[in-house]
């Protein structure tokens, strides 16, 4: 590793003329806190949407011998469908607007940017992780533990257009 840790966002960055967000170990582990919440957020919010989504199916395919009931059960499934998805894009939204990568929503599986020996590369955080203790170069599913030689100084440095 070069220096402290950095690593740069996706390319969906350069895409939309955002600058791209570089952490350090120290800055993506400051952040940690905030990210948790909101990846609780997601992960509830996609749990909820896997009972929810087999159940609406369901419902849907047999609407029309449907009773009362199980009617009114469908469109109380259908709201509340609606509503975690909004609630599922918004937290994805929170974590691009920190600059931060889901990896796997299901799982909780998140990648705060940074660059290892020039190279895209993530610190890797799962629920239940005790803080920021690896890391992933981009593209790659196989976390690494972050060497003792990487320092935690340094803050948030952005790359890319204005």
């Amino acid at each position: 590793m070069n220096g402290s840790a950095e690593n740069r966002a996706s390319d969906a960055t350069e895409k939309s003329g955002r600058r791209e967000i570089v952490l350090n170990l120290g800055t993506a582990r400051r952040m940690l806190p905030l990210v948790a919440r909101i990846v609780g957020d997601l992960t509830n919010c996609q749990q909820r949407l896997d009972c929810l989504v087999p159940e609406l199916e369901t419902l849907d395919r047999k609407r029309h011998s449907l009773a009362w009931p199980q009617r009114e059960r469908r469109y109380q499934v259908r709201d509340e469908v609606t509503e975690q998805e909004r609630l599922l894009r918004n937290a994805h939204a929170e974590l691009e607007q920190l600059g931060v990568a889901v990896i796997d929503t299901r799982q909780g599986r998140i990648g705060l940017p940074t660059v290892v020996n020039g190279h895209l590369a993530f610190f890797s955080w799962l629920p239940g992780d005790e803080g920021i203790r690896h890391w992933h170069f981009a593209g790659e599913t196989v976390r690494r533990s972050i060497p003792t030689s990487w320092k935690d100084t340094g803050d948030v440095r952005l790359l890319g257009k204005s």
